[in-house]
C-alpha cells in the first residue's frame, strides 16, 4: 500500500473539528481553544486518521534509525523518547505493547521505560535489548488486512515490511490500537508485533 520515508519528524494526528454550535446570551461562549480541544476529543476516528497514525508510527522507526547513523546513541535515544511520548499512551495508563523480540519475563512492554529500552536497548534493566530501532531501517511499507473503527478507538491488523539500507527485509505481523486522547490526539494503547509463522 503506502512507502514513505521522511525525514520530519512525526506529526501526531489530530482529529477533524466539528462545527461549532451557536451560543446563547444566557451563559458566555467557551474559550475557542477549549471547544476545539473537546471536539477533537470526542470525534471519531477514521480510517484515513489510522493510516496517517501507522505512517507517523513508519517515519518516527526510520527517523530513530537514521538518527543513530548519523549522530550517535544518545541523539537517536533522545529522538526516541518524543516519538513515545508523542505516540504512544503511556500518559494514559498501561500500554499493551508486545515487540517483536522480546521474552519471558520481559515478553510484554507495559511501561515507557521497557518500550524506550526495547526501541534504543542500553538499559540494563533490559540486558537482552539490543535496540530494534538502531537496525538501519530507511523504509518501511503497511499492508492492513483491516481497519476497526468505533468512536474514539480504533485497531488495526496486517503486516509491516521493512527494508534496511542494505536492501535486507524483515516482514511482521502487527496489531495497533488507538485511542483519542483529550487533546484530540491519536496514541497507541496496543502494539502487538511478531515474525510470520514458519511451519519449515
Amino acid at each position: 500500500m503506502m512507502t514513505r520515508l521522511s525525514s520530519a519528524f512525526p506529526a501526531v494526528i489530530v482529529g477533524s473539528m466539528l462545527a461549532l454550535g451557536a451560543c446563547t446570551t444566557m451563559s458566555p461562549a467557551p474559550a475557542a481553544s477549549t471547544t476545539t480541544a473537546t471536539q477533537q476529543a470526542v470525534a471519531p476516528i477514521t480510517r484515513d486518521q489510522v493510516i496517517a497514525a501507522q505512517n507517523a508510527w513508519g517515519d518516527a522507526l526510520v527517523k530513530i534509525s537514521t538518527t543513530h547513523d548519523n549522530s550517535g546513541f544518545d541523539a537517536a535515544k533522545k529522538t526516541a523518547e518524543a516519538v513515545i511520548d508523542s505516540a504512544y499512551g503511556y500518559s494514559l495508563g498501561p500500554v499493551l505493547f508486545k515487540p517483536t523480540l522480546t521474552v519471558a519475563p520481559q515478553t510484554f512492554r507495559t511501561t515507557r521505560d521497557g518500550a524506550l529500552a526495547y526501541f534504543v536497548g542500553g538499559d540494563k534493566s533490559y540486558p537482552k535489548d539490543t535496540g530494534f530501532a538502531l537496525k538501519h531501517w530507511r523504509s518501511y511499507k503497511i499492508e492492513n488486512a483491516a481497519i476497526f473503527t468505533d468512536g474514539n478507538v480504533a485497531i488495526s491488523m496486517g503486516n509491516v515490511t521493512l527494508t534496511d539500507k542494505d536492501g535486507n527485509v524483515t516482514v511482521v505481523d502487527k496489531t495497533w490500537g488507538w485511542k483519542r486522547g483529550t487533546d484530540g490526539n491519536l496514541r497507541i494503547v496496543l502494539h502487538h508485533s511478531s515474525l510470520p509463522y514458519n511451519p519449515g
